[in-house]
C-alpha cells in the first residue's frame, strides 16, 4: 500500500512546482513590462508620441521643441492643460509629402461617481509639417495644446 500513495505524493509535488513556476513566470512578465515602445522621434507618429508624452508629464519646455516655428512664435506662454489620467492611442497616420495626419484616441478615466469609474474618448488629429527636414507639429488637439492659439478648432 506504500507505493500508490508515495506515486500520490510525487504528482501533488509535481503539480505544485508547476503552479509555482506558472507563478513566478507570471510576475516577471507583469514586473517587467514597461511603458509603450518608443516610437522613431523621426517619424510624425514619434513626434506626436514625444510631444503627448512631454504634455502629460508636464514638461512644457520640452513639448514645446516638437511645435512648428509658426506655433512657437505665437506661443506667448503655457497654458494649464488637464491630463490627469488620459492615455494616447494612436490610430492611424497619413502621410502627404511635406505633411501628415496622426489620428489617436485620447481616453481620459474617471474615478468615482454613483456607477463607479468611467472615461471618455475622443478621436483627435494632429497636423505635422515638415521643418528644416524634421516633422515638426502645426495643430495640436485642443486636449493637449499647450500653447495659447495652437489647438486646431
Amino acid at each position: 500500500m506504500n507505493p500508490p500513495a508515495r506515486r500520490l505524493d510525487r504528482t501533488l509535488l509535481v503539480i505544485l512546482i508547476a503552479i509555482a513556476a506558472l507563478i513566478v513566470i507570471a510576475l516577471i512578465i507583469v514586473f517587467t513590462r514597461g511603458g509603450p515602445t518608443a516610437l522613431d522621434p523621426a517619424t510624425p507618429e514619434g513626434v506626436v508620441q514625444g510631444y503627448s508624452t512631454a504634455v502629460i508629464d508636464g514638461d512644457h519646455d520640452a513639448a514645446f521643441e516638437y511645435l512648428a516655428p509658426e506655433l512657437r512664435e505665437e506661443c506667448a506662454g503655457f497654458d494649464p492643460v488637464y491630463t490627469e489620467n488620459m492615455r494616447v492611442v494612436l490610430i492611424e497616420v497619413t502621410e502627404h509629402g511635406d505633411s501628415a495626419d496622426v489620428r489617436v484616441s485620447l481616453v481620459t478615466s474617471y474615478e468615482g461617481g454613483l456607477f463607479g469609474s468611467s472615461s471618455s474618448e475622443t478621436q483627435e488629429t494632429f497636423e505635422l509639417v515638415t521643418s528644416g527636414g524634421e516633422w515638426a507639429i502645426s495643430t495640436v488637439p485642443w486636449a493637449l495644446a499647450i500653447c495659447p492659439g495652437s489647438a486646431g478648432f
